[in-house]
C-alpha cells in the first residue's frame, strides 16, 4: 500500500523533533588518569563523566530522506530522559586495557497539525556506544606518558515511533542499527605542576561506518592521590549507513569528568 504524503510529512516532522537528541550520543575513550610512578602493581580508576555535546550532520531512518540537524546541547537536554557515561582503566608499568560506555535515552511527542490520521506522535531514541581498547606507553616518565592505542568501538541506535488517536490508532514502528568500527590513535598526560596536568587523545578509523574520529584535550587537577577532576573539549564524528539507515554526524562541547584512582 502507498504512503500517503500527509503521513509522510507527520512522519519527517515528528523525526526531526528527535533525531538531534542523539547527539548525547556518544561515547568516548576518556581516559582515566593513573600515577604510573608511584605504584608497582597494577594500578585501576573509575571516571563517570558528563559531555554537554551538540549534533550537527545528517540523519536518515524509516526509508525517508536524509534530514539536516544542527542542535545545541540545551536543545537535547529538553528531551533527554536517562543518559550515563563512564570509564574504567587497569594500568601496568607501560601496559593498560580501558573500557568505556555510554548510553542515552531521548523522548518526545508532540500533536499533530490536524489529528486525522494520528492525534499524537511518540517517539523515543536509544543510543549505546561501548568501546575496549589497550594501550602502549611509547614514552614514559616522572612528567607524563604517551600511550599508542587500538580497539573497537560497538554503536546501537534505535528509534521507535507510536501513533495514537486517528487512523493510525495503536500503530508503533521501529528502525535501528547496529555495527563495529576499529579505532587506532594516542592519548597523553602531562604534569605541569604536582596538581595540574593537561590530558588529550586522537583516534580515527572505521569499520561499519566510513570513518568513526574522537579528539579531545583538557586541564585537570588533582584534589589528592585519590581523586581528581578534568575539564576539556571534545569532538566526535561517525559516518555511518545502510539501507537507508544514515548516521552521518559530529558531536562537539565541553566535557567534565571526577576521576577516582585505587
Amino acid at each position: 500500500m502507498k504512503t500517503s504524503v500527509p503521513f509522510v510529512s507527520m512522519l519527517a516532522a515528528a523525526l526531526l523533533v528527535v533525531l538531534p537528541a542523539r547527539a548525547a550520543d556518544v561515547v568516548s575513550v576518556m581516559a582515566p588518569e593513573v600515577n604510573t610512578t608511584e605504584k608497582d602493581g597494577w594500578t585501576f580508576a573509575f571516571s563517570p563523566y558528563f559531555w554537554a555535546a551538540g549534533l550537527s550532520g545528517d540523519t536518515a531512518q524509516f526509508g525517508l530522506p536524509s534530514v539536516h540537524i544542527d542542535a545545541d546541547f540545551g536543545n537535547i537536554l529538553d528531551d533527554l530522559d536517562f543518559a550515563a557515561m563512564a570509564i574504567g582503566e587497569a594500568r601496568h608499568d607501560r601496559y593498560s586495557i580501558f573500557g568505556d560506555i555510554m548510553y542515552t535515552k531521548i523522548s518526545s511527542g508532540s500533536a499533530t497539525p490536524r489529528g486525522i490520521l494520528a492525534e499524537d506522535v511518540d517517539v523515543s531514541s536509544q543510543t549505546f556506544a561501548g568501546l575496549v581498547g589497550a594501550g602502549y606507553s611509547i614514552l614514559q616518565s616522572e612528567r607524563g606518558t604517551l600511550d599508542v592505542v587500538a580497539g573497537a568501538r560497538v554503536w546501537y541506535v534505535n528509534t521507535d515511533i507510536s501513533f495514537s488517536g486517528g487512523i493510525l490508532d495503536g500503530r508503533e514502528r521501529s528502525d535501528s542499527a547496529t555495527w563495529v568500527d576499529g579505532l587506532t590513535g594516542l592519548r597523553g598526560k602531562y604534569a605541569l605542576t604536582d596538581r595540574v596536568y593537561l590530558t588529550g587523545w586522537g583516534l580515527i578509523g572505521g569499520g561499519g561506518a566510513n570513518v568513526d574520529w574522537d579528539i579531545a584535550g583538557g586541564i585537570g587537577y588533582e584534589f589528592n592521590k585519590t581523586v581528581s577532576a578534568v575539564l576539556g573539549y571534545r569532538a566526535l564524528g561517525v559516518d555511518y549507513s545502510s539501507d537507508g539507515f544514515v548516521f552521518d554526524v559530529v558531536q562537539q562541547g565541553p566535557i567534565l569528568g571526577v576521576v577516582m584512582h585505587f
